[in-house]
């Protein structure tokens, strides 16, 4: 099935063409091409970053070996090399504040990429892995250490990370603070040991031989073949969540987002992690390009619009949305869902007009948020000559009263709800509506071309005819839209979804100035990654 939407909006990194008119304009160019592209490929980029060369990362120590692997892979395929530049967590991101430079940063905890993002060093996070604080040992376990106890003891030399330069060792202080045993191991370390700068010197001293146990990450152990690792449960809760954050002072910001994207890609560079031993996220299916599909209540599309092509522009994908009345879109949500080759077009995500219709396939979408709200008003044109004050005038004989069409759009299904409330909506139904529309957006000139002496409309439809209309507030609780997002539980681009709903959540500002009410908490935004 080819789905015709009503409204269809091409968002792409080559914004301002038209793809037909490019393929015509250049057809004899073609063949040069792909021939070209055998011979030399690189990213598929808009603008300046077409021609990127290299990036530069700052990258945790622990990180060291799938990086190298990734890193290689990458530079083979698309010809860009990746500089990385080694070290503890917090030094790195010390360096990143100094020095106001680079591409990336992958820390080896969450913890500090969110130090980074509150300092305004990073803009865009991608989750890759998580990995867990063992106890390293020497192959065969010579001193036969099997316990937190054990490395107390007189005869055991034991080396941490500095807890203030690497994630390892202020994660191992963390867990240790919390069972309060970090006194007495930190003690043992300054009298009889030493603390390392980052996790790989850690384990090279175990390797080594010149230390006899230490804590360090299980994936970094397990790159050791003469390291064997022991949990203890005092490190239990000694996880690390690790991201690649993109760099706000990044000169290449969609070159630098291409590569993160191939790195936190499942099929990509997450299959090298999984190999290592990290545990890797449900990452998204990699493409060069991604094709997004986005589908969108038409209230949302003024406030939308800018934010969809600015996106698009910097991750450098397409976003394809399909704006309509919220009942059609459902509709073909669920034809879709149910045709075994329509995957293609199903949304990656759809912002409704109301909870109302996001509920009515609640079973087909997950990590919703509410991102905004709109009145509803009573719209009349300028003068209000038919002098129309509340709901009850929509009664009157001789006024003509157009409404959304309830099975099509939200605004005919909340106008009902609003009119049943009132004890009307049948005698408004049967006696005063003239005009019946699919969207809201068709509305307001219902009363611009004096089709309708007045509407139920969003507050935010009226703002642009704001000099020809008079928007009259309504006295019911019921005259509110809410709007949600939701990602497609079928989508494998959820976590491109994700920094789409955290560029909405950036974009407050725009939302107001279009007329809407904003709802999405810093709470919300703190669960996007």
């Amino acid at each position: 099935m080819t789905v015709l939407p009503t409204y269809f909006t091409r968002h792409s990194p080559r914004s301002g063409r038209a793809s037909s008119l490019v393929l015509l304009a250049c057809s004899s160019l073609v063949l040069l091409g792909a021939l070209v592209a055998l011979l030399s490929r690189g990213p598929s980029l808009g603008g300046a970053d077409a021609k990127v060369q290299e990036l530069s990362m700052y990258c945790a120590a622990g990180m060291r070996k799938p990086l190298e692997i990734v890193a290689d892979a990458y530079h083979r395929e698309y010809g860009v090399r990746i500089l990385l530049q080694y070290g503890g967590s917090n030094t790195l991101l010390s360096q990143m504040e100094v020095s106001r430079t680079g591409d990336l940063y992958l820390a080896a905890d969450n913890f500090y990429l969110e130090l980074a993002r509150q300092k305004g060093l990073v803009k865009e996070a991608l989750p890759l892995a998580k990995m867990k604080a063992v106890v390293g040992v020497q192959r065969g376990n010579p001193k036969q250490i099997h316990s937190l106890e054990d490395l107390l003891r007189d005869n055991v030399r034991v080396v941490l990370a500095n807890p203030d330069q690497a994630a390892i060792g202020r994660v191992t202080r963390g867990a240790l603070q919390k069972t309060g045993d970090w006194s007495a191991l930190r003690e043992r370390v300054r009298k009889k040991g030493v603390f390392k700068p980052t996790v790989g010197e850690v384990a090279n001293d175990i390797k080594l031989g010149s230390i006899d146990a230490g804590i360090l990450w299980d994936a970094v152990a397990l790159q050791y073949p003469d390291i064997e690792t022991i949990n203890i449960p005092q490190l239990a809760e000694g996880v690390a969540n690790i991201s690649v954050g993109i760099l706000s002072d990044s000169q290449h910001p969609t070159a630098a987002l291409h590569f993160a994207r191939y790195l936190a890609a499942r099929d990509q560079g997450l299959k090298t992690f999984a190999a290592l031993g990290y545990q890797p996220v449900e990452g998204d299916v990699w493409k060069e390009v991604p094709q997004l599909v986005f589908f969108a209540g038409s209230v949302n599309r003024r406030a939308l619009e800018p934010i969809l092509q600015r996106f698009a522009e910097r991750e450098g994908v397409e976003i394809n949305t399909v704006y309509n009345g919220c009942g059609i879109l459902t509709a073909q949500m669920r034809t879709l869902f149910q045709e075994e080759h329509a995957a293609s077009n199903f949304p990656d995500s759809y912002m409704a007009c109301d909870r109302y219709y996001l509920e009515t396939v609640k079973d087909l979408f997950q990590d919703t948020h509410d991102v905004s709200n709109v009145p509803i008003r009573l719209v009349v044109a300028s003068g209000n000559p038919k002098q129309i004050k509340s709901l009850q005038d929509l009664i009157r004989p001789g006024v003509r009263v157009a409404l959304g069409q309830p099975d099509q759009c939200t605004i005919g299904v909340l106008s009902r709800r609003l009119l049943e409330s009132a004890g009307i909506y049948d005698q408004v139904f049967e006696h005063n509506v003239v005009t019946q529309t699919a969207t809201s957006s068709l509305l307001v000139p219902a009363i611009t071309t004096g089709s309708a002496d007045v509407a139920l409309v969003y507050a935010s439809d009226a703002l642009a005819e704001g000099d020809r209309l008079e928007a009259i507030p309504i006295d019911s609780p019921l005259a509110l839209a809410v709007q949600p997002f939701g990602i497609a539980r079928s989508s494998v681009n959820k976590h491109l979804m994700r920094r789409l709903l955290r560029a909405i959540a950036q974009s407050r500002e725009q939302f107001e100035a279009a007329g809407f009410q904003w709802e999405l908490s810093s709470e919300d935004l703190s669960e996007l990654e």
